[in-house]
């Protein structure tokens, strides 16, 4: 992951173009590191998550770190993982910009979901396939601002039907703001959009993400660890990680 400084706007991007950007723990762990330190220092007014390259935002957590997998337990520990590392960028007290192009899923779709504004390429692809590939499931919290964002019926599609939303259905529902046809306007537009919030009232800027931050934190609150513990405990995950790692269709056995 590489991070640089363009006057008062900071640069994150996901740098694994040979892999669709796929996010290790490490990344996380840098990504929520980063948004912490600069609502802390103010080091940056704005700033903008994009992934290297023309094919990809982020497709989602690198499968195979989901091999030591034992039980649901561990599904369980790793959707918390999750929670905090999206939880610190939406708690981040700068605006933040999602530059979405190509493929912008799974973990990558949580992320860019959280930010406060999206651009995206006619190219982008969005959406949470995991029904079609691994079995298992979000936490009540990403639910909630999936539901939130695009609405309960539509998030029922992307999950059930391992839906992917193109750019401009994307543009059609809100899920982005404005289209761009290629990634180099995409990063103009998105260095132009970070530019005009930078210059804007940073107290006004804070108070409400933080208003809004609560009021979705309300539609997030039930437990759900009994539901993500069947997802990542059941056979169907196993069979689902083993398949995709294999490159073959998964056998799912409903256990």
């Amino acid at each position: 992951m590489l991070y640089d400084k363009r006057g008062e706007v900071g640069w994150i991007t996901f740098n694994r173009p040979q892999a669709r950007n796929a996010l290790t723990f490490a990344m996380y762990e840098g990504l929520a590191e980063i948004c912490a330190r600069v609502g802390r220092t103010g080091e940056a007014k704005a700033l903008v998550i994009t992934g290297a390259g023309d094919k990809a935002f982020a497709a989602g957590t690198d499968i195979a770190q989901f091999q030591e997998f034992k039980d649901g337990e561990d599904g369980i520990a790793y959707e918390r993982k999750i929670d905090r590392i999206v939880d610190a960028i939406e708690r981040c007290s700068v605006p933040t910009i999602a530059a979405i192009a190509g493929f912008c899923t799974g973990g990558g779709a949580a992320i860019a979901a959280v930010c406060d504004l999206r651009l995206a390429t006619t190219s982008a692809q969005f959406g949470f396939p995991i029904a079609r590939t691994l079995g298992n499931c979000l936490s009540m919290a990403n639910y909630a601002r999936l539901a939130a964002l695009i609405g309960p019926q539509r998030t029922k599609e992307v999950i059930f039907l391992a839906k992917l939303i193109d750019g401009p259905t994307a543009l059609d529902i809100g899920l982005v703001g404005e289209l761009l046809p290629d990634a180099t306007a995409l990063h103009a537009r998105a260095e132009e959009v970070a530019r005009t919030v930078a210059s804007h009232a940073p107290i006004t800027l804070q108070v409400t993400k933080e208003a809004l931050r609560r009021l979705q934190a309300r539609l997030g609150d039930d437990n759900i660890d009994d539901l993500i513990r069947l997802a990542y405990g059941s056979n169907d995950f196993r069979e689902g990680m083993a398949a995709f790692l294999a490159k073959r269709t998964p056998k799912w056995s409903g256990t």
